[in-house]
């Protein structure tokens, strides 16, 4: 009978229903609280890898900044006014998506400036767009549009640095074969972008910005955010590619972008984070998705990861410790020198309560606070 009511004592005892509910309880109630601050976590593995990340990767347009651009100013050639130019720009530009499309129409819109039809439209992803208006063929993008088509920016070469100087994105216009001028576009900075970068280095991580802009204006953008490593002039299909280097180095990664040609690198990343102002296919290729707009809500996904790790290692330890501690007691190790039995009733309260406890402790998540 002493013998049997042992063997019972230990069967309840040893059973693992604590470390079973150590890792997904804590895991739930961190999405939940996750979701509760603006922040979708798509499983359980996102959060537990957001806890290792030692290296963010940042898009520009309209991640770090508001994803509106507006023409700044206008450099026309001698013998081209700028409403010539616009005209030309407008007619190119009306039929695209891109950001900076969108800039050059609503410029027209204020200038007054009624585009023409245009044909045999391409773009070109990286470099800009090309299409006939008049007869003619106009080519709108960046220098290395132009350098491939054999158009001479030498005459608005000083204009162009200027304006990447300023953080401004320079845009060449020329129209049969022959330079136009070079606008300015350029996009505001969201206002918490400064703040949460700077927060990112207090959590120890390396802050990369990613661009398709020229050295000089990536540089400028860079400066202003206190950032110190850029990759510029990425071709979108080249962005994957620039965060598998990253990884191959060690660096455990994560990418953050909203538009159609980030998600092929959100998607390489260990970590892949979109913004909810962004595109449909951005958020579908990332692990997380912050509703907002606020890059802020990146730095408390991290701190939830990091505070659900540590919730669940003190899980573990406790469920471990209990079956470490109290097994050998069920088995009557000190019995009969210390005249201590666990009775099988009293072995399944204390496994009613080891559960119960690791659920508890689990609940504590719900009191984490947003990190900024």
């Amino acid at each position: 009978t002493f013998a049997l009511l042992n063997f019972i004592a230990v069967l309840i005892i040893a059973c693992p229903c604590a470390m079973g509910l150590a890792t997904p309880t804590s895991i739930m109630v961190g999405v939940g609280k996750g979701a509760e601050n603006g922040i979708l976590i798509r499983g359980g593995e996102s959060l537990e890898t957001a806890h290792k990340l030692d290296t963010i990767v940042l898009d520009k347009t309209g991640t770090l900044t508001k994803g509106r651009p507006s023409v700044k100013e206008m450099e026309p050639l001698p013998g081209t006014s700028a409403e010539e130019m616009m005209f030309f720009a407008v007619s190119v530009e009306k039929g695209s998506e891109h950001p900076l499309a969108e800039a050059v129409v609503r410029r027209a819109e204020e200038l007054g400036v009624a585009p023409s039809d245009s044909s045999a439209f391409e773009a070109i992803p990286g470099h800009g767009v090309k299409a006939v208006v008049d007869g003619k063929e106009v080519l709108f993008g960046n220098e290395r549009l132009m350098s491939g088509r054999g158009v001479d920016i030498a005459p608005c070469a000083l204009a162009a640095e200027r304006y990447s100087t300023g953080g401004m994105t320079p845009v060449f216009l020329a129209v049969g074969g022959r330079l136009m001028g070079v606008m300015a576009i350029a996009d505001t900075l969201k206002e918490h972008s400064r703040e949460a970068i700077e927060a990112f280095r207090r959590m120890n991580l390396e802050v990369v910005i990613m661009t398709g802009d020229n050295k000089r204006t990536a540089r400028a953008v860079a400066d202003e955010l206190g950032v110190e490593r850029v990759l510029s002039e990425v071709l979108p299909q080249d962005k994957a590619a620039e965060v598998k280097k990253l990884q191959a180095g060690g660096k455990k990664v994560a990418m953050v972008g909203d538009g159609i040609n980030d998600a092929p690198a959100l998607a390489q990343s260990d970590v892949g984070i979109a913004i909810g102002t962004g595109t449909d296919v951005a958020m579908e290729a990332s692990d997380i998705t912050l509703i907002g707009g606020d890059l802020r809500a990146i730095v408390t996904a991290i701190a939830l990861s990091r505070a659900t790790i540590r919730n669940i290692r003190q899980n573990l330890f406790w469920a471990f410790f209990y079956n470490a501690l109290l097994i050998p007691v069920a088995a009557g190790a000190l019995y009969p020198a210390f005249g201590v039995l666990l009775d099988p009733m009293l072995a399944a309260g204390a496994m009613g309560l080891s559960s119960v406890s690791v659920v508890s402790n689990a609940l504590r998540l719900k009191r984490f606070r947003a990190a900024i």
